[in-house]
């Protein structure tokens, strides 16, 4: 699931690791789609609740939040062409206001109704997965330090003699490569279960335990089937019965299909909100996302990790053990950026300490935060991924509008003498590769796209087009500390680690908890090999479009043809192997385009994957015999 997440807008680079958002620039358009839609409002709490507001500062209070919210969603979604929206806002232990936007379907014109439309929040799925981990180990059936195989009855593969604990399936740093197939369908027959599942086949690890993020859905799997293991339930009723049931969250499940009570109450999911509805979704590391919840109960879920584990009265958490989950911080580039917790990211703005998660299937995109220290909860989820991508600006502008409005602070700031800034400008300018990436398999084709690219100015900013703005640019960061650089006109963060002089890997404020890069090796760099690709492929296809227009020419002449014996085989072996091999490379690069644009591989395309297998085995070795 994406994180995505998590992420401010990402631009084409994220291909290269298998996701990509794109920007939409917010400007003052009707929406080509279903028109305006009402709005349902369930505010809990309508007076104002203490408060004591920074110089600058709104009072959040019910009427404020929602004429502000009403200003902005409703405008977001039309312009983004996006169906439907909830956005839940807790303090103190109540509810400010939930209220639901737009249509949970366009086709019927059914509203969003906040306390009872499921949405599918994706990856903030795992926040779930994650505290019925820690119920285990504050129950002393789990230590986050042990070898999980201890607990497993499968074996995950040591890397280079290291094995993988809990924590680091909870940090995001198990090593694993990012696997695609299986993640998302659209049909529940077929689906094999959790254990099935992660049986048959585990990602290759390609990093050391503890050492980089690389964010995992297969990882967070895991700990779901921990929990399933170590409580001798299935996960979906231990979810059920020490969460949902606890917290009194009735329209809350991770049960795929959905049960027939709530079946009514899901929201569709849409590409655009012009576009007919899509079917349900299918997560098959289901503890990684397969969730699907309503505003009002996640305002629940809220209270009670913002309580440290007990919502009126009721607990799932231990004060110690959710403070743990909070307060257990895992640096891997530097400590002036955002990082992973235990479970939650850090999210920190305005001076304001702040966690939570990012979540996206194809269809629903969402993200939770917690302020702890000012007892207040946001959540925003959408039911469609909208016009170039308008999902992703429109839950991060909704974030940064709330936190400046109403807990406004400053950002970071800080100087770096201008020669120094240039000399670390062009120590981190360069090529990299993102840690989330596909490394072993045919998907890391993906790859000679081009890595991540960080470019100077020759003043001492940087800039990257992987990270936008609203307006679609790319950010510009200044350096405001050793290797630590704020964006241009924002709050945003870029920094770098380094090691024996050199840079060793960067990330920015947003993907840092679980994602870094890294310097990519000159011998698959895309600098030189891209090109190379490029006239390859360009002599290939030459060679074998002339191959009958020659034929042609010599018929349309009576000139015969000039070779034969050995020099005859030879010049039609090499037309032979030129037309193959251009096939089969264009053949994967479609189907793996296609690939990404479905969010992943599916089973059903394993026939035709065996076919392009075969085949390279088949042309390429006849490229190279046709050479000699």
């Amino acid at each position: 699931m994406g994180c995505v997440m998590r992420f401010k807008t990402l631009g084409v680079a994220m291909l290269a690791a298998g996701f990509a958002l794109s920007a939409l620039a917010m400007s003052a358009l009707a929406q080509p789609g279903p028109g305006p839609a009402p709005a349902s409002a369930r505010p809990v709490v309508t007076t104002a609740l203490p408060t004591a507001p920074a110089s600058g500062a709104h009072a959040l209070t019910h009427d404020d939040l929602e004429a502000w919210l009403d200003g902005y969603v409703p405008y977001a979604l039309a312009r983004g062409d996006v169906a439907g929206a909830v956005v839940v806002v807790v303090k103190d232990g109540q509810v400010v206001l939930q209220k639901g936007y737009g249509y949970a379907d366009v086709a019927t014109r059914k509203p969003v109704d906040p306390e009872t439309t499921l949405f599918r929040p994706g990856s903030v799925s795992k926040l779930f997965t994650w505290t019925a981990l820690m119920q285990q180990v504050e129950q002393g059936k789990l230590d986050l330090d042990r070898d999980i195989n201890d607990y497993l009855d499968f074996k995950i593969p040591a890397y280079q003699g290291q094995p993988i604990t809990a924590r680091n399936l909870m940090t995001h740093t198990p090593g694993f490569e990012e696997s695609v197939k299986e993640l998302i369908t659209l049909k529940a027959n077929g689906s094999p279960s959790l254990e099935a599942h992660l049986k048959r086949w585990t990602p290759a690890r390609i990093f050391p335990p503890g050492k980089v993020p690389a964010y995992s859905n297969y990882g967070a799997a895991l700990a779901g089937y921990l929990v399933q293991r170590l409580s001798g339930q299935s996960f979906d009723d231990y979810v059920d019965q020490h969460i949902f049931q606890v917290l009194g969250m009735t329209h809350a499940t991770f049960r795929q299909p959905l049960p027939d009570a709530l079946k009514p109450s899901m929201a569709t999911g849409y590409k655009v909100a012009s576009s007919p509805g899509e079917p349900f979704e299918y997560v098959n590391l289901a503890p990684a996302g397969s969730s699907a919840i309503s505003g009002g109960d996640m305002a629940r879920f809220m209270i009670a990790h913002l309580q440290n584990g007990t919502y009126e009265g009721r607990q799932i958490l231990k004060p110690e053990t959710a403070k743990m989950m909070h307060d257990t911080p895992y640096t891997a580039v530097s400590p002036s950026l955002h990082r992973m917790l235990l479970g939650f990211y850090e999210i920190d703005r305005n001076g304001h300490r702040v966690f939570g998660h990012g979540g996206d299937t194809r269809f629903f995109h969402s993200y939770l935060q917690l302020f702890p220290d000012d007892n207040i909860g946001l959540f925003i989820s959408v039911n469609s991924a909208g016009k170039e991508g308008a999902a992703g600006p429109i839950r991060t502008a909704l974030f940064n509008g709330f936190t400046d409005r109403y807990l406004p602070g400053p950002g970071p700031s800080g100087h770096v003498d201008p020669a120094q800034a240039l000399k670390d400008a062009a120590a981190i300018a360069g090529t990299y590769d993102d840690s989330r990436r596909m490394q072993t398999s045919f998907m890391s084709l993906l790859n000679l796209l081009g890595g991540v690219k960080v470019t100077t100015d020759g003043k001492g900013r940087i800039s990257t087009p992987l990270i936008r703005d609203l307006n679609g640019q790319p950010q510009t960061y200044e350096e405001i500390g050793p290797f630590v650089w704020r964006q241009v006109g924002g709050k945003e963060r870029l920094a770098a680690k380094v090691e024996d002089g050199k840079v060793a890997m960067w990330s920015e404020d947003e993907l840092s908890p679980f994602m870094v890069f890294q310097p990519t090796p000159a011998y698959r760099h895309p600098g030189w090999l891209l090109p190379l690709l490029y006239l390859s492929l360009a002599a290939l296809i030459l060679t074998a479009v002339l191959w009958p227009v020659v034929a042609l020419v010599r018929r349309r002449y009576g000139a015969s043809f000039a070779l034969e014996g050995r020099a005859a085989t030879s010049y039609r072996l090499v037309r032979v192997a030129a037309f193959a091999s251009a096939a089969v490379m264009i053949a994967w690069f479609f189907t793996i385009t296609t690939m990404m644009q479905t969010f992943g591989v599916t089973a059903a395309m394993d026939p035709w994957i065996t076919i392009l297998h075969l085949l390279s085995i088949v042309a390429f070795p006849l490229a190279a015999l046709a050479a000699l």
